[in-house]
């Protein structure tokens, strides 16, 4: 597929993007190449073959939950400017 100067032209007023002449010519190259690109990948024969969603099969990282000691409210309310019934007071933003 071959995509035209007065395309990406066309896409960019759409966008409301300013774009001079020197522009429009590198994104058409551009953009031409990662669709000659799409292209050689359309014709890849992928037939048995499961969908991936990432190129490496990967595991969750994250641990498991668990309790441990944590900072008092006293401690954590310190050094706050203003407090109330253990939490802290901030301006009403409503």
């Amino acid at each position: 597929m071959r995509i035209t100067k007065e395309e990406i032209a066309h896409v960019a007023k759409l966008a409301r993007l300013q774009m001079d002449e020197e522009s429009v010519e590198l994104f058409t190259k551009q953009v031409g190449d990662i669709l000659a690109y799409i292209e050689k990948l359309n014709r890849l024969n992928t037939e048995g073959i499961p969908p991936a969603s990432h190129a490496i099969s990967i595991t969750n990282a994250f641990r498991e939950d668990e309790m441990r000691p944590s900072i008092s409210a006293e401690a954590a309310l310190s050094n706050a400017p203003q407090t109330e019934d253990d939490m802290f007071v901030v301006p009403k933003v409503l």
